[in-house]
């Protein structure tokens, strides 16, 4: 079993002139008042490199179909077998299924960190390649480590990257929390130009400091969230925990049709963390 490692690992620096470069054509709301850091102290890292079962000193399992599909109308049964989640030359594979389990006609899986790693501040990031189709909506993003007595949103809610399976060049990434939840989240998509994010791997990230959550797809700044840029209580001042799912139907992305292929595989080559330092 691999255990957290507290290392230090290479990471280039982030340079205010790349960052001033990266807004001038990727833009956002708040460009003129970026605040740009530099992360080189490893807190946390899983680089799938033994195969069977993710490391269960990091990973841990939400089961079932939650309320009301995971408060989402989601239609897959999560479960930890290994047709679903495994590890397999270096890349965590999460597997969703048509099949009937349990009462339902799907099935996949969803990793969460609650209770064995939590953070405030950093750089989170993994590198994946994301799968195809209608109705398949896979997610790696962060709640509250206090969601146990602050049930969501006031526990808030971090979307690091979701993804509608449909829209295979678009990703979102958003906060939620009180005042700020489900449609009214505070969002902004990205756009891959002359490529798809189910062709190969991308490596999707934020940093995280007091005040600002940047948002980063290949190290491309494309989102800056602020307090001023919510429309109630900025709730991420607090550790937070990771998930990784994959998801079949929902709200967000509706249901898989004739046209969807399954199995559909969400493939994770590392999920890396990063202590917060601020640049002087």
């Amino acid at each position: 079993m691999k255990s957290i490692q507290t290392k230090k690992t290479s990471l280039a620096t982030l340079k205010y002139i790349l960052v001033a470069c990266l807004l001038v054509f990727f833009g956002c709301e708040t460009d003129d008042t970026q605040t740009v850091a530099t992360f080189t102290q490893l807190t946390m890292s899983d680089e799938f490199d033994t195969n069977g079962a993710p490391d269960s000193s990091i990973w841990g399992f939400d089961i079932g179909t939650g309320e009301n599909g995971w408060g989402n109308q989601e239609l897959q049964y999560y479960t930890d077998r290994p047709e679903n989640v495994k590890v397999q030359n270096g890349i965590l594979l999460i597997t969703a299924n048509q099949e009937s389990f349990e009462g339902s006609n799907y099935t996949s899986a969803r990793l969460i960190t609650k209770d064995k790693f939590e953070q405030r501040y950093g750089r989170f990031e993994a590198r994946i390649r994301l799968p195809y189709g209608q109705g398949i909506w896979p997610a790696f993003w962060m709640l509250g480590a206090d969601i146990d007595d602050n049930p969501w949103p006031g526990a808030g809610e971090i979307d690091i990257m979701e993804y509608r399976g449909q829209n295979p060049t678009i990703l979102v990434g958003s906060v939620h929390g009180p005042g700020y939840s489900g449609g009214q989240a505070i969002s902004k998509e990205y756009t891959l130009t002359n490529d798809r994010f189910d062709t190969g791997f991308h490596v999707f990230g934020i940093e995280w400091g007091p005040e600002y959550i940047n948002f980063y797809v290949d190290d491309v700044l494309y989102n800056q969230i602020t307090p001023e840029d919510v429309t109630g209580t900025w709730v991420f001042d607090k550790p937070f925990f990771i998930l990784m799912n994959l998801a079949v139907g929902g709200t967000f992305v509706g249901s898989p049709n004739a046209e969807t292929e399954f199995p559909q595989t969400m493939l994770v080559d590392y999920v890396r963390v990063y202590e917060y330092n601020e640049l002087n």
